[in-house]
């Protein structure tokens, strides 16, 4: 019997889509890889009965980056990056091993149906699916076909069903495009990125951002943040008068009437008009006219109008906004999430997903009253012809989604059900009235029928205090007229929602990748979130764009991207060659590049405006192992050390905190080593500033503190006080921390994992004696006399933290992020460690952990 492989882009896509097909039969059971299950059931393919397996990824297989060399900041000129530097495809999450999951599910299949989503990502997903399974299938019989790609739009039987039925094949123009957009952004953006980083931050030390990003759609997002700062800046309140009149008629309340000339800029020339109309004691009533108005029901919904209500209206920001409509999306809550067409296909069944949500307890009578007195159809849009509108897909409660979940759900639903309801119908009566030589008009909205604002109250008619009757001729008397001076008012900062319409406006970005470009100006420190979601620049937003408008314009405005944006398009419908776009773009940047290199004065003028030279930053922590003066501890990101006696400055370790660690000096550079530590719950360990930017051994890399160097006698290594091979990841060792005490304790070098033993012990040592059993380290214990918990009243035990009876009830196992230990029940604290794994004193290979202390680890996993 033959075997058809399908994969799908997520664990739970996979899991509706098998459900659907299978009718509920398949059986399941975990991947090699712990993260994606596979669902088997036998089915009917192509004529021939076949067995099924459904299986996913986890969002792109593969990542591109740079060969190994060229990742090294401090060895390659990022002149390189445009062209010398070679890129591979490299497992985007090596953790999950998804090449060698996928194999082993495609040995032995004949036939691979991919489920990936249906845009460009998910085109260039099908093909990285590809390239890991195609080389272990079995061969085709002659010219069979074996690969084939389903396009739907929703988790629904009936989409579902529909694209099995109709299988195509998957687009490698489209996968291209994809490859294209990030190679540029990688290359363009490395370049820059690190150019910009080392100069700033060797220079400057309060910049407070750990990276100073450069990216081509990035740069010119944040270039309209600052575009609107300018002019808030640069804005000058100028004075306006205006003319106000007030006229009644008998018992009614007064009038308050809106001037025809608007205003006037000359106090003067507004005193005179004022003086006129004084002259008249009544108003003549010069015309009534009655007009019925409609407001249009909405177009149907897209990406960018989502994202953009969802800021404005329901506070939440973009990138979260589209994690929460991709959860929803594989839950079967709605169609696919990522489109930009605003038209419904002429067979698309409308009134089947309206009759979805007549028992809703919110808009349950409005659709009734539809499917009763017949939908409207819905406007005409624009069909970008790549999914259909977002839509709901089946019905929901708060309860079943969350409060965001259901907070956006609820929208979504109402946007759907307003586009098939009629229009909001008003009349709209205005008077005009004359007083002396001065027009003057009021006028009122009086509701016909709700129409569509039914469901979408915010959108409705206000109700107005209704105007008097009177007719052409009537006269009212005038109660006041008067000058009011006024101002003109700067723009505001601009919105989520307005920035989003600028990118869209100007071809910056795609409905997938603006959340990313939005979120990452914030991550970067930037632009900062302010109330109502409006995005104000920091210092540092401010002077890199500021510096890239002075030395070249076209890196800051959206122009140039917008253009690689259409080249991109052309490759993915097959009008334009990948290799010739790619280079045509990198050569242009190239040369961009090197003219900001020759002219980075220009920016640097700025920055020294705003930012204090790294030299006069800081407070004095450590001393320096080659001057043996003080060293500067700069807090702010990225957090250094900076001799400015050297001139040299020291990467430390981040989101921690640093402190002096007992005046003690590294015994290779006599560099004074510090502390980092994540707070009382977490982690701590000493780092000698210099080994951790130049590391000491080959086995070492650049970022490790010395609860990983190799050295084999210094008192703070590894080697001295690694106890036992984490618990918990397959690479780390557990650490003790002699500044720990009383409430001691050893940490995984690697993750999370933190150990608490004997607490109250006077003192902890690691002793350089192994457990027999095992082969982690022994510990030395000293109890006070009165506090000891060891039996027989003794006060000093040696013995193994894992396999010692006496140290049965003095170890726990907690994570450094978690705020309360585990749950301890029975003797579940105990067990076997793994050997510490001392490099250059090797004992050989360490021990797998044993039942106890294995199920730990399960327990986190």
């Amino acid at each position: 019997m033959r075997t058809v492989l399908m994969v799908a882009e997520k664990p739970s896509l996979a899991q509706s889509i098998a459900k659907i097909l299978s009718k509920g039969s398949c059986s399941t059971r975990k991947g090699l890889n712990g993260a994606c299950s596979v669902h088997e059931y036998m089915g009917s393919f192509t004529g021939q009965n076949v067995r099924f397996k459904m299986t996913s990824v986890c969002g792109h297989v593969m990542s591109l980056d740079f060969i190994g060399k060229y990742n090294n900041w401090d060895k390659v000129d990022p002149a390189e990056l445009f062209s010398k530097a070679p890129t591979e495809k490299k497992e985007a999450n090596p953790k999950l091993n998804m090449v060698k999951f996928l194999q082993v599910e495609a040995k032995g299949c004949d036939y691979v149906v991919l489920w990936l989503d249906c845009d460009k990502e998910g085109e260039n997903i099908c093909f990285e699916v590809l390239d890991a399974i195609q080389p272990v299938m079995n061969k085709p019989y002659g010219n069979e076909r074996t690969v084939y790609r389903a396009k739907f739009s929703s988790i629904t039987d009936t989409d579902i069903c529909n694209a099995m039925n109709r299988l195509g094949e998957p687009n490698k123009n489209e996968a291209l495009s994809v490859d294209a957009r990030q190679e540029l952004d990688l290359r363009i953006g490395c370049a820059f990125t690190r150019f910009q980083t080392k100069y700033f931050q060797g220079k400057y030390g309060n910049l407070d951002s750990s990276l100073i990003s450069f990216g081509p759609c990035q740069t010119p997002t944040l270039g309209f943040c600052v575009e609107r700062h300018d002019k808030i800046q640069s804005f000058k309140p100028e004075a306006y008068w205006v003319v106000q009149a007030k006229v009644f008629k008998g018992k009614d309340s007064p009038l308050t009437l809106d001037w025809d000339r608007v205003r006037v800029f000359d106090r003067d020339i507004g005193q005179m008009f004022v003086n006129m109309a004084k002259t008249a004691k009544e108003a003549r009533v010069d015309s009534v006219t009655k007009k019925e108005k409609a407001k249009q029901r909405p177009l149907a919904l897209n990406t960018v109008e989502m994202l953009r209500v969802a800021s404005s209206a329901l506070g939440m920001g973009p990138q979260h906004t589209m994690q929460i409509a991709e959860r929803l999306y594989t839950q079967g809550y709605i169609s696919y999430p990522r489109t930009e067409t605003t038209h419904y296909p002429e067979n698309f069944d409308l009134k089947g997903t309206l009759k979805q949500q007549a028992n809703s307890t919110f808009w349950g009578e409005t659709v009734k009253a539809l499917l009763s007195e017949g939908i409207n159809r819905p406007r005409k849009g624009a069909d970008a012809g790549d999914h259909p509108p977002i839509t709901p897909m089946r019905a929901a409660s708060e309860s079943e989604l969350g409060s965001d979940g259901w907070r956006l759900y609820d929208y979504i639903t109402r946007h759907f059900i307003a586009t098939v309801s009629p229009d909001c119908k008003y009349l709209q009566t205005t008077i005009s009235f004359s007083i002396a030589t001065e027009g003057f008009t009021c006028s009122g909205k009086t509701l016909i029928s709700a129409g569509y604002t039914e469901v979408m109250p915010w959108q409705g008619i206000a109700q107005e205090e209704a105007l008097p009757v009177c007719e052409r001729g009537d006269m009212f008397t005038v109660d006041e007229i008067k000058l009011l001076e006024k101002q003109t008012n700067p723009p505001d900062y601009l919105t989520e929602a307005e920035l989003i319409t600028l990118m869209e406006k100007h071809g910056i970005g795609t409905d997938a990748s603006i959340p990313v470009h939005i979120n990452n100006i914030c991550q970067r420190n930037y632009v900062t979130v302010e109330s109502g979601r409006k995005l104000k620049p920091t210092n540092l937003g401010i002077v890199l764009v500021h510096g890239y408008y002075k030395i070249d314009a076209d890196l800051v405005l959206p122009t140039i991207r917008s253009a690689v944006e259409k080249q991109l398009t052309l490759i993915a419908l097959g009008k334009a060659n990948f290799q010739q776009v790619l280079q045509h773009t990198l050569d242009i940047f190239k040369r961009k590049f090197h003219y900001f290199v020759d002219s980075i004065a220009g920016m640097d003028e700025l920055m020294e405006v705003s930012f204090s030279p790294i030299a006069a930053t800081g407070k004095p922590l450590s001393r320096c192992g080659k001057c043996h003066r003080f060293m500067k501890y700069i807090q702010a990101k990225p957090s250094r050390l900076h001799c400015s006696h050297c001139d040299e400055t020291y990467s430390l370790p981040q989101n921690g905190a640093i402190k002096l660690y007992k005046e003690l000096k590294c015994p290779l550079d006599e560099f004074e080593l510090v502390l980092w530590t994540s707070g009382s719950r977490g982690k701590s360990y000493p780092v000698c500033p210099y080994c951790f930017s130049n590391p000491p051994f080959r086995d070492m890399k650049k970022g490790m503190g010395c609860n990983e160097c190799t050295h084999p006698s210094c008192q703070h290594s590894l080697n001295s006080l690694g106890i036992g091979q984490c618990v918990e990841c397959e690479t780390g060792v557990l650490v003790f921390d002699p500044t720990s005490g009383p409430k001691w304790r050893m940490a995984c070098n690697k993750c999370n994992v933190v150990v608490h033993f004997f607490e109250q012990a006077h003192k902890v040592q690691v002793s350089q004696d192994s457990c027999d059993s095992c082969e982690a380290s022994l510990v030395i214990v000293d109890f006070n006399k009165t506090r000891s918990p060891l039996p027989d009243g003794e006060t000093q035990h040696t013995g193994c933290v894992f396999c010692d009876s006496a140290f049965q009830d003095l170890v726990e196992l907690k994570h450094a992020t978690m705020r309360h230990p585990m749950h301890r029940a029975g003797g579940a604290r105990r067990g076997r460690g793994k050997g510490r794994g001392r490099r250059p004193m090797g004992r050989g290979n360490p021990k797998k952990p044993k039942d106890k202390m294995a199920a730990l680890a399960a327990y986190f996993v």
